[in-house]
C-alpha cells in the first residue's frame, strides 16, 4: 500500500501508510551518504592532480575511510540495539556531515585521509541503523522490498552524485562542493528528528497499520535481549552472512571509488563526459535493488519461507554476476559501461537479499547488531580489494582486477551457502 492521503482523527494526526514514508526517509539517508562518499571519488581526476596524488596515494585515502567504515557498523550496530534506532543514526548523521564539510580545507594527503576516517566512522552507523529501522516498520514478507527501497538510495546517490557534483565543481570550485553536499545532512537530520519513532510509540500510525507491522510480536523470538557480539559470532549464520558480504562488497566498492578514474584513464572520458554517463550503471543498480527486493516478497507471498525465497533471488543474481569478467576485454567505452550496468544490477539483487537475512534470521533486538557485523565483514573485505587495486592498476592495468571483480559474487554465495544450509531449515519463524 502507497499511501495517497492524510487522515485526521479526533486529537491526532495520522499518515495511512507511514512505514513507506519511513522507508523514504532512510533511502534519503542512504542518498546522502553515497553523495558524501561519492564526491572524492567523482572529482578524483581534479583532487589527485591537484594535491599531486598517485593511485595508491589515491586507494590509501579510500582504505582510511573504509577501515572507520567496517568498524563503525560494528559499534553503531550496538549502539544501536541499546540505545535505539533514532538516536544511534542521528549520532551517525552529524558525525559524517560535519567530516563532509571540513573535507573543503584539505591541503595534503595526512589531512585527507584523517577526514576520510571520520567520514567512514559516522557512515558505518547508516546501514546498521536502515536495517534494523525495517525491521521495526515491515513484516517479514515486506522487509526485502523495504531494504530495497532504502538501497534505491546508494544506487540514485550513485547515479545523481557525477553529474550534481560535476556541476558544483565547475560553479564553485572543488572545495566549495563539499561544503554544499555535507550540508545536505543536517537537512536530512531536521527531519529525522521530527518525523522518526518506533511504531508503538509513533503518534501518526493509525492502528491498523500497528497491528500489520506488529502481527508477529507473539514469536518468542521478538522479545529476546540483544545478543553479544561473541555469542553471535558462534552463529555459523552470522559467520555466513559476514563472509559473504566480506567477498562480496568489494564488487560495489571497486566501482564506487574507482569508476571515474577508470573511465578517465582507461577509457578516455573527459570529466564531462563521466559526469553524462557515470550515472547509467547506478541507474540499473536501482533496479537490481528494487526488483531483488520485489522477487523474494513476492515468493513468499506464494507459499515461499522467507530464508528460501532470498536463495532464489541470491542465485539468479550469482548466475549474472560474472559478466564482469568481460568488461576489461570490450573496445568500446559504452560497451564497458553496459557490461558495468548488468554488474551491478546483479550486485544489488545480490545484496539486498544477503542484508534481508538478518531480519529472517534474528529477533529485531539483535538485527543492528548482526547487520553491523556483515558491515565490518563487508568493509574490510572492501578495504583490502580497493588497497590492493591501487597496487595492481599501477603495475597491470585494469584488467585482472576486473576479472576478479567478477568472481567474487559466486565465491560469496558459495560461503553463503555453506554456512547457512543447515540453519536455513531449521529457523522456526522463516
Amino acid at each position: 500500500m502507497v499511501p495517497t492521503m492524510r487522515q485526521w482523527e479526533p486529537g491526532s494526526f495520522r499518515i495511512p501508510g507511514l512505514r513507506w514514508w519511513i522507508a523514504v526517509l532512510l533511502l534519503a539517508a542512504t542518498l546522502i551518504s553515497y553523495i558524501d562518499r561519492l564526491t572524492l571519488s567523482v572529482l578524483a581526476p581534479v583532487i589527485c592532480s591537484d594535491l599531486r596524488l598517485s593511485n595508491l596515494q589515491y586507494a590509501s585515502v579510500s582504505a582510511w575511510f573504509l577501515l572507520a567504515y567496517s568498524f563503525g557498523q560494528t559499534i553503531f550496530g550496538a549502539l544501536q540495539d541499546n540505545f535505539g534506532t533514532k538516536r544511534g543514526l542521528s549520532i551517525a548523521m552529524v558525525i559524517w556531515s560535519l567530516a563532509e564539510m571540513v573535507q573543503a580545507a584539505a591541503r595534503a594527503l595526512g589531512t585527507l585521509c584523517m577526514l576520510r576516517f571520520l567520514l567512514g566512522l559516522g557512515e558505518g552507523g547508516h546501514w546498521p541503523a536502515a536495517i534494523k529501522g525495517v525491521a521495526e516498520w515491515f513484516p517479514r514478507e515486506e522487509r526485502a522490498f523495504g531494504i530495497g527501497i532504502i538501497n534505491t538510495g546508494a544506487t540514485l546517490g550513485s547515479a545523481l552524485a557525477p553529474p550534481l557534483i560535476v556541476w558544483l565543481q565547475f560553479t564553485f570550485g572543488w572545495r566549495a562542493t563539499f561544503v554544499v553536499t555535507g550540508f545536505l545532512g543536517f537537512v536530512w537530520f531536521a527531519v529525522w528528528t521530527l518525523c522518526y519513532q518506533v511504531p508503538a510509540r509513533h503518534r501518526w500510525l493509525i492502528p491498523e497499520e500497528l497491528i500489520w507491522i506488529t502481527n508477529e510480536a507473539s514469536d518468542p523470538a521478538a522479545r529476546t535481549p540483544p545478543a553479544g557480539w561473541l555469542s553471535l559470532l558462534r552463529d555459523r549464520r552470522v559467520c555466513g552472512i559476514v563472509l559473504a558480504r566480506f567477498l562480496g562488497d568489494p564488487v560495489w566498492w571497486f566501482f564506487l571509488v574507482w569508476l571515474p578514474l577508470y573511465l578517465f584513464r582507461a577509457r578516455g572520458l573527459s570529466l564531462k563526459t563521466i559526469g553524462l554517463s557515470a550515472w547509467i550503471p547506478f541507474l540499473f543498480a536501482d533496479a537490481g535493488a528494487l526488483s531483488g527486493g520485489w522477487f523474494s516478497g513476492w515468493l513468499i507471498r506464494h507459499g515461499w519461507r522467507p530464508v528460501r525465497a532470498r536463495g532464489a533471488a541470491i542465485a539468479i543474481a550469482t548466475v549474472l554476476a560474472p559478466v564482469g569478467i568481460l568488461i576489461g576485454s570490450v573496445r568500446s567505452a559504452s560497451a564497458a559501461i553496459a557490461l558495468i550496468s548488468l554488474a551491478l544490477f546483479a550486485f544489488q539483487v545480490w545484496v539486498n537479499n544477503v542484508q534481508t537475512l538478518a531480519s529472517d534470521y534474528f529477533p529485531n533486538e539483535s538485527v543492528a547488531s548482526v547487520s553491523g557485523l556483515a558491515g565490518t565483514g563487508a568493509g574490510i573485505g572492501a578495504m583490502i580489494f580497493t588497497f590492493s587495486s591501487g597496487w595492481i592498476v599501477d603495475r597491470f592495468g585494469y584488467s585482472p582486477v576486473l576479472i576478479v571483480s567478477g568472481l567474487l559474487i559466486p565465491a560469496a554465495t558459495a560461503v553463503l551457502l555453506w554456512f547457512c544450509r543447515i540453519d536455513a531449515t531449521r529457523t522456526d519463524w522463516s
